[in-house]
């Protein structure tokens, strides 16, 4: 039996720009190490409920952007 090793993802940013037409438009941003194993959908819908439970009246937003990409240079 062989063991694997797990690479940690590291820190990460994200931009999220959210709309609601015609009424309010949103940028957030921010950093953060997701868990082993999880994707990006796992990312961008944990960012959305995050911004959702702060901020109610974006819960069915548009999202207009998004970019999740490592915190290193």
């Amino acid at each position: 039996m062989t063991s694997q090793t797990v690479k940690q993802q590291g820190s990460h940013h994200w931009v999220m720009t959210l709309e609601l037409p015609g009424r309010a438009m949103n940028t957030l941003y921010g950093t953060l190490t997701p868990p082993q194993g999880a994707t990006r959908r796992d990312v961008f819908m944990g960012l959305k409920a995050e911004i959702a439970e702060e901020s109610p009246e974006m819960a069915h937003a548009n999202v207009v952007f998004f970019s999740l990409e490592r915190n290193a240079l």
